[in-house]
C-alpha cells in the first residue's frame, strides 16, 4: 500500500484549516499531518516531524508566511511549499516574493465560504497539489535518456542568435539563478515564457531587471528584439517572434491554450522557426506538462537549435525538462546552477561592439 503524502497547513483561520482538510482528504493518496495557526506553531512542527508539502498563508499573526518562508531558507529545510491566501492577486508583488523565497506553486483563497467549499476552487486546490507532490515524483530516466550529458564543449557558432527559455511551476526561484548570471555583452536576446497569470509577469520582470545586467522587460507588440535584452511573455497571451520593418520584433497571439496554457512556449519556439536568426539556444526549465516539446521539435528540423534542459534533481516539477528529454531534443541536460553557463558558452559575449 502507497503511504499517503503528508501535508502541513499553516493558516490562521481555524475555519479555512477545516475546509482545506476536508477537500484534501478527497484524494486517498494525500493526508493533512498536521495544522499550525500561524508560522510559529509551524516551525515548531517542523522541529519535530518532516512532511512532504506545506500549504502555507501569507497573512497570519506572530509569524506570516513571508517570514516563515525565510525561515525555512536560514534552517536550510527543505519542502514543498504552497501558497494559499487571499493575498494572491493580480500582480501581487508579495506573492512573487514568497515564489522567488522557495515557493513553488500558490493559488488563491477564495474570499468566500461559499466559494471555499465549491467545486472550482476543489480542483485547483487538488491539481496544484497532485502536480507538486506526484509530477515531481517521476522516475529518472534510464540510460538512453540524454541526461548523461552533462558539460558538453562550448561551440560559438558564427551568425546571429536568440536564446529562447521556457519555465512553468518553480520558474520564479529558478529563473533568479539563471538570469541574473547572464552578462550585460550577450550576444543575443533572452525571450523567456513563465507560465503565469495575467498581470504576475511586469512584476517580475521588475525584480529580475534590478538583479541583472541585463534589461528585463515585461514584452511589448512590437517591440525591437534587442541584444541585452530579455523579453518576457505576458499572461493571457501567447508571445511570439516575427521579422518585421527590418528587424525581429515581438507579437502576440490571442489563440487558444495549447498544453493547457497561454502563453505557450510552443508558439515562441515555432515562431523562431520563421525568423531570421541562424542558431537558437532552446532552454527548458522547472515546470510541469510538456509545454515546448512540440515547439522545439518544430523548430529544430528547420533551424541550428541548441537544447539545454534543467536536470530532475533541481526541478521544483521535472515535467516540461523531463518531456523535451525523452523526446530526444536535449543537446545538454545540466544542474539549474549551471544553466548560465551553458548559456553563455554557446551564445558569447558581444566583442568590439559587435
Amino acid at each position: 500500500m502507497i503511504m499517503a503524502k503528508k501535508i502541513l497547513i499553516v493558516d490562521d483561520s481555524a475555519l479555512m484549516r477545516r475546509i482545506i482538510c476536508d477537500i484534501i482528504a478527497l484524494d486517498d493518496r494525500l493526508c493533512v499531518a498536521d495544522t499550525a495557526e500561524d508560522g510559529l506553531v509551524g516551525m515548531s512542527l517542523l522541529s519535530r516531524n518532516t512532511y512532504d508539502l506545506i500549504l502555507l498563508d501569507l497573512t497570519m499573526p506572530r509569524m506570516g508566511g513571508i517570514e516563515f518562508l525565510k525561515e525555512l531558507k536560514k534552517k536550510n529545510i527543505q519542502v514543498n511549499v504552497v501558497v494559499c491566501s487571499t493575498l494572491v492577486n493580480e500582480g501581487a508583488d508579495i506573492t512573487l516574493e514568497a515564489l522567488s523565497l522557495g515557493a513553488v506553486d500558490f493559488v488563491k483563497k477564495p474570499d468566500g465560504i461559499f466559494d471555499a467549499r465549491g467545486e472550482k476552487f476543489q480542483k485547483k486546490l487538488l491539481g496544484i497539489l497532485n502536480t507538486v507532490l506526484f509530477e515531481a515524483q517521476q522516475p529518472v530516466l534510464k540510460e538512453a535518456e540524454p541526461s548523461r550529458i552533462v558539460h558538453a564543449p562550448a561551440v560559438i557558432k558564427p551568425g546571429e542568435k536568440v536564446v529562447a527559455i521556457a519555465s512553468s511551476t518553480g520558474g520564479p526561484k529558478a529563473l533568479l539563478e539563471v538570469i541574473p548570471r547572464l552578462p550585460k555583452d550577450l550576444n543575443a536576446p533572452v525571450l523567456l515564457v513563465q507560465h503565469m497569470p495575467k498581470g504576475f509577469t511586469a512584476t517580475m520582470a521588475g525584480r529580475l531587471d534590478a538583479l541583472s545586467p541585463l534589461k528585463v522587460q515585461e514584452a511589448e507588440e512590437g517591440m525591437k528584439v534587442e541584444k541585452g535584452n530579455v523579453y518576457i511573455a505576458k499572461g493571457g497571451i501567447h508571445m511570439t517572434v516575427a521579422f518585421s520593418e527590418g528587424c525581429h520584433r515581438i507579437c502576440f497571439l490571442d489563440a487558444p491554450h495549447r498544453e493547457g496554457v497561454k502563453p505557450s512556449a510552443n508558439y515562441m519556439y515555432e515562431s523562431l522557426a520563421k525568423c531570421r536568426y541562424d542558431h537558437v539556444i532552446s532552454v527548458v526549465l522547472t515546470g510541469m506538462g510538456a509545454d515546448g516539446t512540440e515547439g522545439i521539435k518544430n523548430l529544430s528540423q528547420r533551424k541550428d537549435n541548441y537544447v539545454i534542459v534543467q536536470n530532475q534533481e533541481t526541478c521544483a516539477v521535472y515535467g516540461m525538462p523531463k518531456s523535451a528529454a525523452e523526446a530526444g531534443l536535449a543537446k545538454e541536460v545540466v544542474p539549474l546552477t549551471q544553466v548560465a553557463n551553458a548559456i553563455i558558452k554557446n551564445v558569447g559575449v558581444i566583442k568590439d561592439g559587435r
